[in-house]
């Protein structure tokens, strides 16, 4: 390869905040970036790698590196560059980075963003159509406009920035077939087919295949008519669990405590059609006594490794009451679940649904999120549900205390490459406190002006806001445009001092619109509730 050093002359125009600049003008750094108009006619990318400037285009065969030679007023300033240059495998010069896009724009996405963009391996991390907390926070770059079902609008994206990844946050575009469509065109993409994805769209499918499998899960039958349902509800007797058979944005599960709330129910889904096509069919099983948990799974289609425990909130009212929601709050790890049972539920759920996919020509390649009931009387774990996705909240509080590079290990994923890897977890614990808008979970309020975020961040730097559901106003105010609206998540070093932290920065935030549980986390801190 042909090498010379030569002399050049710039000014440096940062520090900055990379996501408000032209994503390809300049590259995530240390906080400081060199814009330029070419050298020598080329076009090119600028990034600080440990004190050192680092111009490249790939395209080109061209990779510059130089010294920073002197810092002027803060801002660094070039006054004189030691070059090399090649124009063979240019990219040996620069460490390679791969370029993230997350698709989606609520909770679980902010937390993914921030957790792609501390990953060493990361370039640009893009959101679409992410929100106005994940922009202004400096997380990602965010497509407002692109339209996340549209693959081929996707696709185009992908290119125009030389995306590496794709991860799929929401369920939508994964039944849409989004990553069918991406993988096929050769762009790695973590999420399951939209025919995996049967496992969080329809419950009946994940039904049988735990039937087929040997997988523990509660007793059950699927019903298409409200008579023949009914009949089951009272011979069963209650309390019974009436579950719509597709994606119901969390909402198509009712408990049944009594035999009228049952046949509500039924009527509701089957009668008067309250979920669509997501309601046509309902699964009625048992009701399981005992202890709620989460746990997730990164799964390469043959190959899984658990991620640590959590355990969400469903109930919208402290105490667990009131009806169910996407989840108030939750918390990492769960002690419910200990090194005992997460080898159980590996064993026993994970790895034969994992097996059983790949059987049926379903190969699954994403996140497993196995909702679990631990059994009161035999403290075994049985499968509640499956999502194909990150939690939320739960994502809050696995991405906080992950510490391995998140892009490597989505991408050893997309090859199939789990095999052999671990994770490494922050010590002590997490937890992230829901605040919601008035109404939430039914009809709730828009528009309501949030005050004070910032300080509320300013608490402790293990304080971290991740923005579900705000846009900013007119004169640049927050405001509440969603149910679940701002995720406040704290670590500290154990669950006592994570709540602490977590409820000093919600009591922070000035906004009339809103309202949060104040017990996040009592199960496992039964002795101490949250200051009113």
């Amino acid at each position: 390869m042909h090498a010379f050093q030569s002399q050049l002359h710039f000014v440096h125009v940062g520090p900055f905040n990379y996501p408000r600049f032209n994503p390809m003008g300049s590259s995530k750094s240390n906080g400081f970036g060199l814009t330029c108009g070419g050298v020598g006619g080329f076009k090119v990318m600028s990034r600080v790698i440990e004190g050192k400037l680092c111009w490249s285009d790939s395209a080109r065969g061209v990779a510059i590196m130089g010294s920073v030679k002197s810092v002027v007023n803060g801002r660094r300033a070039v006054s004189s560059v030691v070059v090399s240059c090649g124009v063979e495998n240019a990219d040996a010069l620069v460490e390679e980075k791969v370029n993230v896009l997350v698709v989606g724009g609520g909770g679980r996405e902010h937390a993914l963003c921030y957790s792609l963009q501390r990953s060493p391996s990361a370039g640009h991390v893009f959101c679409a159509p992410g929100n106005a907390g994940i922009s202004r926070s400096g997380d990602a770059f965010c497509m407002k406009d692109l339209n996340i079902c549209d693959s081929l609008a996707v696709y185009n994206l992908c290119q125009q920035y030389r995306v590496g990844l794709v991860v799929v946050g929401p369920e939508a575009p994964l039944v849409a077939g989004l990553v069918n469509d991406l993988t096929k065109a050769g762009i790695p993409t973590f999420g399951p087919s939209s025919q995996a994805a049967a496992l969080e769209g329809s419950k009946s499918f994940m039904k049988s295949l735990c039937d087929k499998y040997g997988i523990p899960t509660a007793k059950y039958r699927t019903f298409t008519h409200a008579f023949e349902a009914k009949q089951y509800v009272q011979e069963q007797g209650v309390p019974i669990v009436v579950k719509a058979d597709g994606l119901a944005a969390g909402k198509g599960v009712v408990v049944a405590m009594t035999i009228n709330e049952a046949f509500e129910a039924i009527d509701s889904m089957l009668v008067k059609g309250a979920f669509g096509s997501a309601g046509c069919r309902v699964v009625i099983e048992e009701y399981l006594e005992g202890e709620e948990a989460s746990f997730f799974a990164i799964v390469d289609g043959e190959n899984a490794i658990p991620l640590e425990s959590a355990q969400d909130h469903k109930r919208v009212g402290d105490g667990d009451t009131g009806p169910n929601t996407g989840g108030m709050g939750a918390y990492s790890p769960a002690p419910v679940l200990t090194e005992e049972l997460q080898s159980k539920v590996m064993e026993s759920i994970i790895l034969p649904t994992v097996n059983g996919m790949a059987a049926e020509g379903y190969r699954f390649v994403g996140v497993l999120y196995a909702g679990l009931m631990i059994e009161k009387k035999s403290g075994s774990p049985k499968l509640i549900e499956y999502n194909v996705r990150f939690g939320d909240p739960e994502c809050q509080v696995l991405m906080v205390r992950l510490e391995s590079d998140l892009v490597q290990v989505l991408l050893a994923a997309c090859k199939g490459k789990l095999k052999g890897l671990s994770l490494q977890w922050s010590p002590g614990s997490a937890m992230v406190v829901v605040m919601a808008s008035n109404g939430y979970p039914g009809n709730y309020e828009k528009g309501s002006v949030i005050h004070n975020i910032s300080d509320a961040e300013d608490v402790s730097p293990s304080v971290k806001m991740f923005h579900a559901g705000t846009a900013l106003d007119s004169y640049g105010n927050f405001v509440a445009v969603g149910g679940r609206v701002l995720g406040v998540t704290a670590k500290g070093k154990d669950l006592q001092e994570a709540r602490d932290l977590a409820y000093r920065a919600v009591e922070k935030i000035d906004w009339q619109g809103g309202f949060y549980r104040r017990d996040i986390g009592w199960r496992a801190l039964p002795q101490k509730e949250t200051s009113s």
